[in-house]
């Protein structure tokens, strides 16, 4: 077996790590149908109301400074993004206030810079509007269109919760409209009470703004739960091809639909016109090597902060593969298990990856491959045939969108 990931990618990607997360609380307003801490899913923490404490917060903090001035980060001048998750963060304002003023009057990091994001369900934003404006924070706003398309997102008494978190919003809109159209965005969810085109209508023609639209999370799903899932549950190309018009949508949304994202990435990995700096024009293709699978190294993107302190990669995998820990001694991180656990799963999966066909783009990640006693199934694994209709199938929609190829190269970064 190779020994794809030493302690040094570990130690540089927590020196450059570009987005710091916090699961500020489990709490939330909201009991929408088909959350990711709901009924369906039972690969997460029981949800207790808790708060995250500001306190271990900032001893992270304090720790990732050290790891941010260190002689491995060559991240010079770029941003870290520190970002509010939830529950809905906002019912644990005093932690993200605290945090921000931290960050502003005690960090002292002069070769980065720092932001603040937000995911919220925006039923409190007329309380914090003008702290997060104040602050600069970028938001993401979750809604999943008009009002019968919001019908999931309920609050505790079932109430559909459209009206109120509406009225917010065109409140931020008209006390900060120039705010509102440089810092903030909307996350949808697809399922049975909407559609692409649905989605796409409701907020191009109320706010101007093209949202992300996201399927149902489909791992960690309860057996006894499973066809009530798919009775909710929508693929979203599907019904992106349901719509009247179908291409001026996905033209409008680009990188946010599938077709263009995938074209993105099959550009980038194989036109052989992508370099990401300098040091790509000096090495030779023949000798790179690909780690098995999609999976980003630890903290390469971000790191996550659950609300009961555990140390993730990102927010979207299961609480079981906790990487490390945040407590009121300290920090708990320990980078040659975190070496050794990534190695061990890399074994598991790359006698499939190794003949591979799109083992230069892959994008399934390890935590959410299916296990079967032990071996790993990876379901974007493509042979031959398969490699050969997925290239046919990208020419093909270039042929049909020449545009295309010019505003990826231009105007797309993939990481």
């Amino acid at each position: 077996m190779d020994k794809y990931l030493t302690s040094y990618h570990v130690i540089s990607a927590l020196a450059n790590l570009p987005q710091l997360v916090f699961e500020v609380t489990d709490a939330c307003n909201l009991r929408c149908k088909y959350c990711a801490y709901g009924e369906f899913y039972e690969d997460y923490d029981c949800r207790e109301n808790k708060m995250l404490s500001s306190e271990n917060a900032i001893s992270l903090i304090n720790y990732l400074v050290e790891y941010w001035n260190s002689g491995y980060n060559f991240s010079a001048f770029s941003n870290i993004s520190i970002s509010f998750y939830g529950g809905e963060p906002l019912l644990n304002f005093h932690f993200i206030k605290t945090v921000v003023s931290y960050i502003k009057n005690h960090v002292s990091c002069p070769h980065r810079k720092f932001s603040f994001s937000m995911t919220t369900n925006a039923l409190l934003l007329h309380k914090y509007m003008d702290f997060l404006k104040d602050n600069d924070f970028y938001l993401l706003i979750s809604l999943d269109g008009d009002k019968e398309n919001n019908g999931y997102r309920v609050d505790k008494v079932n109430e559909n919760s459209f009206d109120r978190i509406v009225a917010n919003i065109d409140g931020l809109r008209n006390r900060y409209p120039d705010y509102f159209i440089t810092n903030v965005d909307f996350n949808a969810v697809l399922h049975n009470k909407n559609s692409v085109e649905s989605i796409y209508r409701f907020f191009k023609y109320k706010y101007n703004k093209i949202p992300r639209i996201g399927e149902l999370n489909s791992v960690g799903i309860r057996k006894d739960k499973m066809n009530k899932f798919n009775e909710t549950y929508k693929n979203s190309q599907e019904s992106l091809y349901q719509a009247e018009h179908y291409e001026k949508i996905e033209q409008d949304m680009f990188m946010n639909s599938g077709n263009y994202r995938n074209l993105a990435l099959f550009l980038h990995q194989y036109s052989g016109f992508v370099f990401k700096d300098y040091l790509d024009l000096l090495l030779d293709e023949k000798d790179a090597k690909y780690v098995p699978t999609g999976t980003c190294l630890p903290f390469s993107k971000k790191m996550f902060v659950t609300v009961n302190g555990k140390i993730l990669p990102c927010e979207r995998i299961g609480h079981q593969f906790s990487l490390g820990k945040v407590t009121d001694a300290g920090i708990e991180l320990d980078i040659e298990q975190i070496v050794s656990k990534y190695n061990e799963y890399y074994r598991k999966i790359e006698s499939q990856c190794n003949i591979c066909k799109n083992h230069r783009s892959c994008i399934q990640c390890i935590f959410n491959l299916e296990n079967r006693d032990g071996s790993l199934i990876c379901h974007g694994y493509m042979g031959e045939k398969q490699f050969q209709n997925y290239i046919n199938v990208q020419m093909a929609f270039l042929e049909d969108h020449p545009d295309a190829y010019r505003k990826i190269m231009e105007d797309v970064f993939v990481v």
